[in-house]
């Protein structure tokens, strides 16, 4: 099939924050809740269509484990974009943020994009990261924000780039509504995995 635009881009962030399945939801609408861990990397593609011009999409999900830093830094070459994720269960995917973030400043183009995706948000029950944390973390590093569930697909669609607003997944989030919400502020009442 052909296309107008090549779009590549990376998903980051340690082991077992979520980073294979986004993929896999977002290119095959589907969630495995058991996954082996990223050897290296693995890839996705899909086309999309956005203003009637066919666009694929090229998405590389890197390893999260340390010894396969090395490896992945050369997937950051060529990439429009980054999903750098961490799992809001668990803090200290939270706190590795700031490492993940220096590698892709350093071994990306300066105008790749990058997006901050708070992931797991169905485990509300679990949460140990704020959204608030991550909004704040955004907001200092010039990132976009955005909660997702891979497990319910919410908001893969929109941290993709396919679809232009946050969904509101969960009813109980407190807040203002979808359509109270400007656009900037993406993604800050999504409740998802």
């Amino acid at each position: 099939m052909t296309y107008a635009y090549l779009f590549k881009y990376i998903i980051i962030g340690d082991t077992g924050v979520g980073k294979s399945c986004l993929l896999l939801q977002f290119t095959d609408k589907r969630f495995q809740p058991v996954h082996d861990l990223t050897i290296g990397v693995e890839f996705g593609a899909r086309m999309v269509n956005i203003d009637g011009k066919q666009i694929k999409l090229q998405i590389w999900d890197t390893a999260g484990q340390e010894s396969f830093r090395s490896i992945t830094r050369s997937y950051y070459r060529g990439a429009a974009g980054a999903l750098l994720v961490y799992d809001i269960t668990r803090r200290e995917t939270f706190n590795h943020l700031t490492s993940w973030l220096e590698d892709a400043r350093q071994h990306s183009s300066s105008n790749m994009v990058i997006m901050l995706i708070g992931n797991k948000s169905d485990l509300e029950s679990r949460r140990d990261v704020k959204r608030e944390e991550g909004e704040a973390f955004a907001r200092e590093h010039g990132l976009i924000f955005m909660e997702t569930s891979a497990k319910t697909a919410c908001n893969v669609e929109e941290a993709n780039g396919i679809k232009i607003g946050p969904q509101q997944c969960i009813s109980t989030s407190v807040g203002p509504s979808a359509s109270q919400r400007s656009s900037r502020d993406m993604g800050s009442d999504s409740g998802c995995c």
